[in-house]
């Protein structure tokens, strides 16, 4: 039993003191950071203290997957092995080095794994296209999403363009990875685009150019602009000629005319306007003209027209005003010419019976239709003369009125008019004549007042020497001070009695005085 127990013990130790031999340190994989795909690269990995008398196997594994090596080496002797291995863009990403003992009947070795190497696989870009994952022609108002594919590349950068210019990224173009999208596209933004893949190793740029591709944005038809002139024929047949007129729009467009909630006609052209022609009959309400206009699914609508044609009739005003300089010279004047009826005027201006027509060295006409004509002169020598007015139909010059003839010339405009002298000199008469009156009856009122106080002092020194012929002083010597301030008290209340009260106290006065 004993010896048994020591053969277990040897066995026990022998054990121990081989495994103790063959425990493998951690490796350490050295090897490039960036590499291009295709292309032959060699890794190192180094296990510290290696056994002399065991094969150690070395390989290199994804992190993310470790039953698949992507390049080995068995190492015999020596601290490290080279592991060469053919880049291929799956090999991007983090890789770590596994040393084993390659002796299968140690089973109780366990192998041991390096540090994280990271490698950046760079595969160059090329067959770069553009992808458009709606129609190439839409309406405005639609979202343009462009896509650039490639066949190979990674670790890409893209840019756009558009006929040739660098689009740049905004609140309604987006750039996101090799994505471009347009929100509320418009018609500017039509043209060509193309995208341009690049990417970079060891500063070799490698760059992939798509074919470009055509993009058309429709722009809906604008609201049309509708009006209408008056045709005559003879013999006194009158037509309305409709225009319907759209500054925007892609052709073809469709224009209809409506009479009220009645359809009279429609037609599709090849242009932004379309010309409608409809019996008139003058001087009556015919109801309510509107173009309609499409180019798609949008329709866009004019406002309503009166289809009411009023002849020229009554009479024809002509008046001016003007502008003045320095020392208040006129320096511009301006004539307006007005019919008192008429939807469809024509008027001419005339200087000395010659018609004006447009702009002059002196003069330029500016009409402001249906309601009146302007005339705007410059004043000088040039300009002096009569001028007048006339105003016809437009479509029949057989009913043309005439104004009143007005001459003018510098010194007439210059001229202060009659009654602006009446006015000014009849106004400074006034002033002299109030000014007098004022003075004349200060004059009267002021000597009939002197007049009054004159006689009020005569009759008071009347009164103070019967007073004083009464008294005797000589009785009453201890109150003469009392008695002159009494007299005092006295004078002093008549003085300050009103005029209406004058005539009682000098009745009073004269009543007392002894005869």
């Amino acid at each position: 039993m004993f010896a048994s127990f020591f053969v277990v013990v040897l066995g026990l130790c022998c054990c121990f003191k081989e495994s103790s031999q063959f425990f493998l340190g951690r490796p350490q994989l050295y090897g490039p950071n960036e590499a291009l795909a295709k292309t032959y690269v060699e890794f190192q990995c180094e296990v510290p203290h290696p056994p002399t008398d065991h094969e150690i196997l070395l390989q290199i594994f994804k992190e993310d997957d470790p039953n698949k090596a992507l390049g080995e080496y068995t190492l015999l002797e020596g601290l490290a092995g080279n592991i060469p291995m053919v880049i291929k863009k799956r090999h991007d990403g983090y890789l770590k080095c596994v040393a084993s003992v390659q002796n299968r009947s140690i089973s109780h070795i366990n192998s041991t794994s390096s540090n994280l190497h990271y490698l950046k696989v760079i595969e160059p870009v090329k067959g770069a296209r553009i992808i458009n994952s709606g129609p190439d022609d839409f309406f405005e108002g639609e979202t343009l999403e462009l896509i650039c594919q490639l066949s190979a590349g990674n670790y890409i950068s893209y840019k756009w363009l558009h006929n040739d210019q660098l689009v740049s990224p905004s609140s309604l173009r987006r750039i996101y990875d090799n994505q471009l999208t347009i929100y509320r596209t418009n018609p500017q933004d039509s043209g060509s685009y193309k995208c341009v893949a690049t990417n970079v190793f060891n500063k070799t740029v490698f760059t992939s150019n798509s074919s470009e591709i055509e993009i058309t944005v429709k722009e809906f038809v604008s609201a049309p602009d509708i009006s209408f002139t008056v045709l005559k024929e003879e013999p006194q047949n009158y037509f309305a000629i409709v225009v319907c007129n759209s500054t925007r729009g892609d052709l073809p467009i469709t224009y209809s005319l409506y009479r009220g909630n009645e359809q009279v006609i429609n037609m599709t052209v090849e242009e932004r306007h379309s010309v409608f022609k409809l019996p008139l009959v003058l001087d009556r309400h015919l109801g309510f003209l509107r173009c309609h206009a499409s180019n798609g699914e949008q329709t866009t609508y004019s406002q309503w027209l009166p289809l009411h044609v009023v002849p020229v009739s009554g009479p024809l005003t002509m008046h001016y005003d003007y502008d003045t300089g320095e020392n208040y010279a006129v320096t511009g004047l301006r004539f307006y010419c007005k019919a008192e009826k008429g939807s469809h005027p024509h008027y001419q201006w005339f200087h000395n019976k010659i018609l004006l027509q447009d702009r002059g060295t002196y003069y330029y006409v500016v009409d402001q239709m249906p309601q009146r004509s302007i005339l705007l002169l410059s004043v000088g020598r040039e300009s002096a003369g009569t001028y007048y007015c006339e105003v016809s139909d437009s479509f029949d010059n057989s009913t043309a009125i005439s104004s009143k003839r007005q001459y003018l010339d510098k010194e007439v405009l210059n001229r202060i008019p009659d009654f602006v002298v009446g006015v000014v000199f009849g106004s400074f008469a006034f002033l002299i004549f109030l000014m007098s009156a004022c003075c004349w009856i200060g004059v009267i009122f002021r000597k009939r007042r002197y007049g009054e106080k004159s006689l009020w002092s005569l009759e008071m020194q009347r009164s103070k020497a019967v007073y004083e012929d009464e008294l005797d002083f000589s009785v009453h010597s201890d109150d003469s001070d009392l008695l002159k301030t009494a007299r005092e008290d006295e004078f002093d209340q008549a003085s300050e009695s009103s005029e209406d009260e004058w005539p009682q106290i000098q009745k009073k006065t004269l009543k007392d005085e002894p005869v």
